[in-house]
């Protein structure tokens, strides 16, 4: 049934496995996932820890519904304290490796220690082993892959792995698996790195029962229609996430050269529909309708004739609007090197930009560059440094620290030029003009994020009774909300609501994009209740889902508390308040974020998730949510 997953404690050092049940409690409490991670990290990792110390525990999971019959039930989530951070690390991406984990018999790895050697982890059929990877240490992503499963005999088997980056211990290395699916945020491709763990394999041929199959298939069918009917998803079935550049673009509201303007001109190449001439059709994750990245062939240059899948919306960022660059084959290029490098693709891209305007500005010189010309649109700088970095060498070995330790090393000037929060990067968006998505950045449990709590569909200036049907619910709020995303009023609550349905969805290990995200019509609280019940026979009501991932999104923010984290962490760069938008729009032009007013939503927002003036739960809300025992009374 979906219920007798194990979870699998791995001990490198002593290389022991023990496999043990998930107890019913844990299920009612945070339901799997990224929920029930957060509860693992915590209770397993000692506070101030080294995040590259053996001490250090990453735990990897499959949600409570994957492999199921739920659409899109495909994600898999890793947590560990960041290096990049050193605050909660956590990142999902999709695929096919948690349906093929849950098949093997596992919902959750929790692994500590360090291995002597070179090793990496396979799991079949509730079995474990640990084996030596001497064959693969040192390859990139995609032949990783294709080395263990020749090895195993089985190209069916779905491998979680890293590459180069993550062996030599990039703070924002990615963990990947396929082509193209990057667990890319806070450094996770570091914490293997530094255990000597170089994969993770997993082949099942377990079933997984479903409690009523003919009323959870007909249920999915509504799902996927309600889903694919919207006009985000139909947009990501034609261009992938590549469609919001062009939006966000003429809007003003994507961040050019560094954080210097937010528009970038004369951009046709980069738009969606350019990707025609390269793409050979769409890919799409376990159980995914919307088929949202492209599979493309790199035309020209040194990579010509490469296959690749992707890029998304963050490398048209990261290696395009960020860097002054208006090349699609340089975009393309660089997503495949940081897929095969296993490196995060928006931090990489924002750390190149960084050290661009440095240049610019004289702070770095051909002297810390060794003659590389850091300039504005030079595109093979921009592939030049990626590799740089993925092996630490010239400047890329100082970029390859992030943000806050690279700032420290090239000098105090240069920290006023960082666009980052809690020492993580932020996206390629500019949020100056909308108080909403700056605040989710800002507040995020795991640095500067445009995936843990953004209301995106505050940009869509919906109808006040579709934004009331959505934040309202389910827990009866009864304060402000707006529909102009210039506005202030009423934000704090649609963050606070989207973190929550977010962690509900990484709980389930649903996509997303199949969820209130893009579009105000997709599913949320009223249908994970439902896909529980019929696919796994647990029932849950829509408040005890929002109390599950308001439990497990507090226990996040205790694990911040626990290693230093103040309110002033949840805080946006000085740029973003006294530097104005130049270019864009008249809704976007001209804009800046209100010291006093972003003040104020802080304070609100810590009220909606009843935690103090200084960020910290109260001693009330952990009781109501049953983790008192996780923090003492006299922590407060």
């Amino acid at each position: 049934m979906a219920l007798n997953r194990k979870i699998a404690y791995i001990d490198l050092d002593a290389e022991t496995i023990k496999l043990e049940p998930i107890p019913m409690e844990w299920r009612r409490k945070f339901v799997g996932g990224r929920g029930l991670d957060a509860y693992l990290l915590y209770t397993n990792t000692p506070g101030g820890c080294d995040p590259l110390g053996p001490d250090n525990v990453v735990v990897i999971s499959a949600g409570l519904l994957g492999g199921t019959l739920a659409s899109s039930a495909s994600r898999t989530h890793i947590a560990a304290k960041s290096p990049l951070t050193n605050l909660f690390g956590s990142a999902n991406m999709g695929g096919f490796f948690a349906p093929e984990m849950r098949w093997a018999g596992i919902d959750h790895f929790v692994i500590r220690g360090k291995a002597n050697r070179p090793v990496y982890i396979y799991a079949h059929d509730g079995e474990i082993e640990i084996r030596d990877a001497d064959i693969v240490w040192g390859a990139g992503v995609y032949d990783t892959q294709a080395i263990i499963c020749k090895e195993l005999g089985d190209e069916e088997t779905q491998i979680l792995c890293i590459g180069p980056a993550g062996e030599n211990l990039v703070r924002y290395a990615s963990v990947r698996t396929g082509r193209k699916d990057a667990g890319a945020r806070t450094g996770m491709g570091a914490v293997l790195g530094s255990k000597n763990l170089k994969a993770i394999a997993c082949r099942g041929t377990m079933e997984i029962e479903i409690n009523n199959p003919e009323e959870a298939l007909e249920y999915n069918k509504e799902a996927i229609d309600q889903v694919i009917s919207s006009k985000a998803s139909q947009s990501m079935q034609r261009w992938g996430t590549n469609f919001m550049f062009g939006i966000t673009n003429t809007t003003g509201l994507v961040r050019t050269r560094n954080f210097q303007y937010n528009q970038l001109p004369k951009s046709e190449d980069l738009e969606a529909e350019n990707l025609d001439q390269y793409s050979i059709g769409m890919d799409a994750c376990f159980g995914c309708q919307v088929h949202c990245r492209h599979r493309y062939l790199i035309k020209d240059g040194d990579y010509a004739g490469t296959y690749a899948v992707g890029p998304d919306y963050t490398s048209q960022g990261a290696f395009g609007a960020e860097v002054g660059c208006r090349s699609m084959n340089t975009v393309l290029v660089g997503n495949h090197l940081v897929n095969d490098y296993g490196i995060d693709t928006l931090e990489i891209g924002s750390m190149i930009a960084w050290a661009m305007e440095l240049y610019e500005k004289g702070i770095i010189t051909d002297k810390e560059t060794l003659g590389l010309k850091l300039e504005w649109g030079n595109d093979a700088a921009v592939i030049e440094m990626i590799k740089q970095v993925a092996f630490r060498k010239g400047l890329g070995d100082i970029l390859a620290e992030g943000p806050l330790r690279a700032a420290r090393r090239l000098g105090p000037d240069s920290m006023k030029y960082l666009i980052q929060v809690k020492g993580m990067s932020n996206l390629n968006t500019d949020e100056r003009a909308t108080p909403a998505l700056a605040l989710s950045i800002a507040v995020s449990s795991r640095g500067s994020d445009h995936l843990r709590g953004i209301p995106a569909i505050d940009l869509y200036n919906l109808p006040m009774e579709l934004l009331e049907r959505i934040y309202r619910g389910p827990d009866g709020y009864e304060g402000p909300l707006t529909n102009s995303f210039t506005e202030y009023e009423g934000k704090p609550r649609m963050v606070m609501w989207q973190e929550l349905c977010y962690m509900a969805v990484e709980s389930l290990g649903v996509c997303k994009y199949h969820t209130v995200f893009l579009s105000p019509n997709h599913p949320a609280f009223t249908e994970f209740s439902r896909l529980i019940k019929l696919n796994t026979g647990l029932e849950f009501s829509e408040m005890d889902l929002w109390d599950c991932a308001n439990r497990s999104y507090t226990i996040e923010r205790l694990f911040n508390l626990r290693e230093g984290m103040t309110r002033a962490d949840d805080w946006l760069s000085d740029r973003y308040f006294d530097e104005p938008t130049k270019l864009g729009l008249p809704v976007a032009r001209g804009k800046r974020i209100d010291r006093d007013r972003f003040e104020a939503m802080l304070d609100e927002y810590y009220r909606l998730h009843e935690w103090d003036e200084a960020g910290i739960p109260t001693p009330e809300l952990l009781e109501r949510l049953d983790i008192s025992d996780l923090w003492p009374s006299g922590k407060n």
